[in-house]
């Protein structure tokens, strides 16, 4: 899923998009911040996108630049350098950089659901049947508690699942042949393997006894939160609004995320959207939620499955 993209054409797509969006008169006084994203524009990011063209960021007093990494460890490095105020980060990857002593908080999430799945072939019915066969990871370190809960939540022994790393190839591995299943995200590999060839069956880690936790979130330095509230405040309210706005009208939302992103399948993001949408959706059915129930359940399931040392503190972790 983690194609490599180029920085700076994203960042010029957008820049020119910001320009042409509905400026209010505060936009002169309005700071600038810059939000990497965890991954090349998607569907994922329509409410990012919705929020530059109907010029909710400006409206909330920010400038906000979006650009797209040049690979997966982008967004933390960016963010720790102080290169970048914000960045789109999966929740994984913000406890590991936590654990290992980086100084960073969620303020928001992006999906209030987990994205992780395994894909299977047609001939495996339930993850129990991976027993004995081969499943292709990408290597971060996330796959393998995903795989082994999916497993151990089928009632299946992980240890006797084999895996191979292939990289970001779930798609042309699976249609080959050559894994049985592959860890990956139903929103993205789910949704292309459904219309390249239906039949193939997804897991979703949600299924299998993992908790209900946000996949991505919008991420800052504990520094830019302690000393810049007004800032961060800004860039939520304009989200927030940018994916409430894509929850009453999807449409629209891809139209923006289209208009600014030039080159996307509008099929393919229509049918991504259409799976995402309730995921935007947080337990009181507005977008943007932390809620904290939902984090102390993933915190004990990201310990339990040996991701972090320790059982994250989600006090620290994630603020309002």
């Amino acid at each position: 899923m983690r194609r490599a993209v180029l920085s700076a054409l994203v960042t010029m797509l957008v820049a020119s998009a910001c320009g042409a969006s509905t400026t209010p008169t505060r936009a002169t006084a309005a700071k600038r911040a810059t939000l990497v994203l965890d991954f090349a524009p998607n569907a994922v990011h329509a409410g990012i996108y919705t929020a530059l063209a109907l010029g909710y960021d400006r409206a909330a007093g920010v400038r906000l630049e979006v650009i797209a990494p040049s690979a997966s460890t982008d967004a933390i490095k960016l963010l720790q350098s102080g290169r970048v105020q914000f960045a789109i980060l999966d929740i994984h990857d913000l406890a590991i950089a936590a654990a290992r002593g980086a100084q960073l908080v969620g303020v928001m999430a992006i999906v209030e659901r987990p994205l992780a799945a395994v894909i299977a072939s047609p001939a495996v019915h339930n993850p129990r049947q991976l027993q004995g066969r081969t499943v292709g990871v990408t290597g971060v370190p996330s796959d393998g508690a995903v795989l082994r809960s999916i497993v151990a939540g089928a009632g299946g022994d992980p240890a006797r699942v084999h895996t191979v790393t292939i990289g970001y190839d779930a798609v042309a591995d699976l249609l080959a042949g050559r894994v049985a299943a592959a860890t990956s995200f139903w929103n993205d590999e789910g949704v292309t393997l459904q219309r390249r060839r239906p039949g193939f069956h997804v897991f979703r880690l949600e299924s299998y006894g993992a908790p209900a936790y946000p996949e991505l979130v919008l991420c800052t330095t504990t520094a830019i939160r302690r000393e810049q509230p007004a800032l961060v405040g800004a860039v939520t309210t304009a989200l927030t609004a940018g994916y409430r706005a894509v929850l009453a009208d999807p449409r629209a939302g891809a139209a923006a995320l289209e208009r600014l992103v030039p080159g996307l399948d509008p099929s393919l993001v229509s049918a991504e959207l259409s799976a995402l949408r309730p995921t935007f959706e947080g337990p009181d059915g507005q977008p943007g939620e932390l809620d904290q129930s939902a984090l102390r359940a993933w915190a004990a399931w990201e310990r339990s499955f040996g991701l972090v040392p320790r059982t994250p503190d989600v006090s620290r972790l994630f603020s309002h």
